[in-house]
């Protein structure tokens, strides 16, 4: 597979040393997306605390996450943000009723992501982020069909 980033560069040297001859390597990553992620081609090195960004209800809009980005950027470093999903989840009417019943899976979007992580700077307005700010969209990492794609937040509005 080439072009596939690595997270040690011990793995790029022998990937390359491979190529060199002509040995074919088929690249299976790690159960975790935390070594996956080398895939969009940034260093894992470089990756700062990990985030995760629930998706919000009315009554519940957490943005804990807002420091630690602003933080891992003042420190040069990138953050992993990790995209809500909801799977087996009860509706709090369910639950209090003791009902086994779930709703339907939902995933978050990296447009509601962003949505909400510019609903956070507006409000904050301390620049952990601008609308600028150059960011990588993955899904399926690791999949025969992922997909990578590079931009700034706005364009994933």
């Amino acid at each position: 597979m080439v072009g596939d980033a690595f997270c040690a560069t011990t793995h790029s040297d022998l990937f390359l040393r491979a190529a060199k001859l002509n040995i074919e390597v088929k690249v299976i990553h790690n159960a975790s997306i935390i070594s996956a992620v080398g895939c969009c081609g940034l260093q894992v090195y470089r990756f700062g605390e990990v985030v995760s960004v629930p998706l919000w209800t009315e009554k519940w809009r957490p943005d804990s996450w807002y420091h630690k980005i602003q933080q891992n950027r003042r420190s040069g470093l990138h953050t992993l943000v990790l995209v809500d999903i909801k799977v087996k989840e009860r509706t709090e009417e369910n639950i209090m009723k003791d009902k086994q019943i779930y709703e339907p899976p939902r995933f978050m979007t990296i447009r509601e992501c962003v949505e909400q992580l510019a609903e956070v700077e507006k409000g904050k307005t301390e620049g952990a982020y601008e609308m600028k700010t150059k960011c990588f969209g993955l899904a399926r990492v690791g999949a025969a069909n992922q997909l990578i794609v590079a931009g700034t937040l706005q364009s994933f509005l």
